[in-house]
């Protein structure tokens, strides 16, 4: 890993400031859920922590290059889609699980895992869409390439696909050693 410079060192210490205000303010709403209906405090209790998790991914978002928008369905599936699922459960009352997930009555505050969702909810939202970063080729690569079009890195279907290729690869390796050896 490179050594960070001084602009990005910046960055992060605005990070991690941007990121205690909020947490900051969220004690604020925490103390303003008190004051309105169960429902709206859920509401607001969850929109707060979902935001949270829109700042984590935004602080947390480093990397060589710039963002590159594609879409991941893996992300959706395994974060997203779960997360809402759970806020679902915990919001209306005739869900399944509902008493588990959900907090109690006589308290505005979430359940644990209501608040883990919404965080992963405002996270997986944008890391959907944002998966990556394009790194920039060398000249000479750039050169020699100039018609193709520029390989995308990162990313967690690619991991996936390279995990897959590398198992077919030694398969592949152990077949032809097995064979070798019958010889």
């Amino acid at each position: 890993m490179r050594k960070l410079d001084k602009k990005e060192h910046i960055n992060l210490f605005f990070s991690a400031f941007l990121i205690l205000a909020y947490t900051v303010c969220a004690n604020f709403f925490s103390n303003f859920t008190n004051s309105v209906g169960f429902m709206a405090a859920q509401l607001i209790s969850i929109g707060v922590y979902a935001l949270f998790g829109l700042l984590l991914f935004y602080a947390t978002r480093v990397g060589d290059g710039k963002a590159v928008m594609r879409f991941s369905p893996v992300t959706l599936l395994v974060m997203v889609l779960p997360a809402a699922l759970i806020i679902l459960i915990s919001l209306a009352a005739f869900m399944p699980f509902h008493d588990a997930i959900a907090a109690d009555k006589n308290t505005a505050q979430l359940s644990v895992i209501t608040t883990l969702a919404a965080v992963s909810l405002g996270y997986g939202i944008p890391y959907t869409v944002f998966s990556g970063f394009e790194l920039a080729e060398e000249a000479e690569d750039a050169e020699d390439h100039e018609d193709d079009d520029a390989l995308l890195e990162g990313g967690v279907e690619e991991d996936l696909l390279d995990a897959e290729e590398n198992a077919e690869a030694e398969e592949e390796e152990a077949v032809l050693q097995g064979s070798e050896s019958t010889y």
